[in-house]
């Protein structure tokens, strides 16, 4: 099972230089170089490049604006295209992180250029009218041409635009919502986890993931800002509804904003491919899932998790069959929302179990966000889509049964536990013997048992026998702890809980060395219960 220095606790732990694998994983010794990835290309990159992927170019038709088809369409086709860019992204990505940070490093430059070209744009270019994609009629008969207009910046424009005004998605010919449209664009907000799933391919993993996150949330809100403002200042709703691709039409030289489209895909592809490829081999490193996942632990000489890679691959492959964007944004969405609110809750779990491991530097952190951060979650998932919801919590329910069934990595630790601790701790502080009174006595029982063989039916009759009360099992090991090596009491306690099981009693356990079996009676009997003297019976 998995140890302290496993992958998965790396990559979640996020710490010191060289935690972030063990020696024979994917950032082994082979893998040293790969490691080495700045802030900048590790995560800003990455981070800016995946959330720019849906919002900036949000749907794409291979439609021009003059109305030709640039690419032969249907179902058939899509597939087709979604399958050679897949292969093309996975073969970057089973290639190694160095390359991919070179290639998403050039995308960034293409986006950028892109983006420049579609901001002066809006300045640049003069009111124009703009033809729509053709949609088909009653019968299959063909709708007269039908144009949107780019009124360059016009306050009217503005005014018409700031309603909701939700009509149907021309694509799919459903009826759009808030909670349609927010699956949609939420796609373009899961980029803020790109750079932590790196973690393994860091210089300073602690500096670089925080720091280029907060860099690269900050530059993306600035350009989708503007980018909104400037499309609701200068496009008129029907322009904005029936075309989602109308950065083309406005462009000064659009086949660079083809050029941006196509880059920050593929850029975000590569993004979520290897950074889940990443997350699957530490998972399969650790053996949580067995032999389901046992493909993804493959990697090749140098340390990069290619097996890992391919399965990721297998799994996108089989995602697209599903065909549009949005018959698949809600149920993505929806994915997201459970992983973000996993994440939000292993937080507020460390935070409220006060875990000394756990020392968040944000400034801003606290329960209270994390919180809020767990009920946002899952109220947007269930306005999104109840069925969706429902059915990823059950998927994580039972995931977390077949976790808990098959053992789990023990040496992790249980937050469950640290939990606990500090409930009971809280409310032992809380307990007054002076407040006792004899209305609320409850028994206090000792029992010392020499030989735990034999002793079965005494201890299941002392465990009737308490009654709600307090019940300790006691034992004495002879011996002097001047004259021996190290202490033998400590390793008979996991052989003594593991009787309590057994036995099936309610019951502390107790232990002590002592030079006779007298002494140690009497160090029991001062040192047991919840008070300074053991008021109730010795068995």
């Amino acid at each position: 099972m998995a140890s302290e220095s496993s992958p998965l606790l790396a990559y979640r732990l996020l710490g010191e230089e060289g935690a972030a694998f063990p020696a024979s994983g994917a950032g082994g010794p082979g893998g040293a170089s790969a490691r080495k990835l700045s802030t900048f290309l590790g995560v800003v990159v990455p981070t800016v490049l995946s959330m720019f992927s849906i919002v900036v170019f949000l749907r794409i038709d291979a439609t021009g604006p003059s109305g030709l088809r640039v690419l032969p369409q249907g179902y058939g086709w899509s597939l087709l295209y979604g399958s050679l860019l897949l292969g093309l992204v996975g073969g970057v990505c089973t290639l190694g992180a160095g390359l991919y940070a070179r290639a998403s490093f050039l995308t960034f430059l293409l986006v950028s250029g892109s983006l420049a070209s579609v901001l002066v744009s809006f300045v640049a270019v003069g009111p124009r009218d703009i033809p729509l994609p053709p949609r088909p009629g009653p019968n299959g008969s063909s709708l007269p041409p039908r144009f949107g207009h780019f009124t360059g910046f016009n306050s009217s424009t503005l005014k018409d635009n700031l309603g909701a005004g939700y009509a149907e998605d021309y694509t799919t010919g459903a009826m759009m919502t808030f909670a349609s449209v927010f699956a949609v664009l939420f796609n373009g907000c899961t980029g803020i986890m790109a750079g932590a799933n790196m973690s393994g391919e860091l210089k300073d993993p602690s500096r670089a993931i925080p720091l280029g996150t907060i860099v690269a949330v900050a530059y993306t809100f600035f350009i989708y800002i503007l980018l909104f403002f400037l499309s609701s200042f200068t496009c008129d709703r029907t322009l904005l509804q029936e075309d989602y691709g109308f950065f083309r039409a406005i462009s000064l030289w659009p086949p660079l904003v083809l050029v941006g489209i196509y880059a920050t895909s593929l850029s975000a592809s590569m993004s979520s491919l290897i950074g889940a490829s990443r997350i699957l081999h530490a998972l399969a490193r650790d053996d949580l899932f067995g032999v389901i996942l046992a493909p993804a632990k493959v990697v090749s000489r140098g340390g990069n998790p290619w097996g890992a890679v391919l399965y990721s691959w297998g799994l996108v492959q089989l995602v697209l069959l599903a065909g549009k964007l949005n018959t698949l944004a809600a149920v993505v969405t929806v994915f997201y929302l459970v992983a973000y609110a996993a994440v939000d809750l292993s937080c507020l779990s460390l935070e409220w179990a006060s875990a000394p491991n756990f020392r968040p530097t944000f400034s801003l952190f606290s329960w209270h966000t994390c919180l809020l951060g767990v009920a946002s979650c899952l109220l947007m998932m269930f306005l999104i889509s109840p069925g969706a919801a429902g059915g990823s919590l059950l998927l994580m329910g039972l995931l977390s049964a077949l976790l808990t069934a098959r053992g789990g990595p023990s040496s992790w630790g249980y937050v469950s536990q640290a939990l606990l601790f500090h409930q009971v701790r809280k409310y032992l502080l809380r307990l007054d013997v002076r407040k006792d009174h004899v209305k609320f006595w409850r028994p206090q029982l000792l029992l010392l048992v020499g030989n735990p063989r034999g002793a079965l039916p005494l201890l299941r009759l002392a465990n009737q026998l308490k009654k709600g009360g307090l019940y300790v099992l006691g034992h004495v090991t002879l011996g002097d702890l001047d004259s021996l090596p190290s202490d033998p009491v400590q390793p008979q306690y996991g052989a003594w809980l593991s009787l309590v099981d057994r036995a099936q009693v309610k019951a502390f356990v107790d232990l002590t060395l002592s030079p006779s079996v007298r002494q140690g009676a009497q160090h029991l009997l001062r040192i047991s219960g919840l008070e300074s003297d053991f008021q109730s019976p010795i068995l």
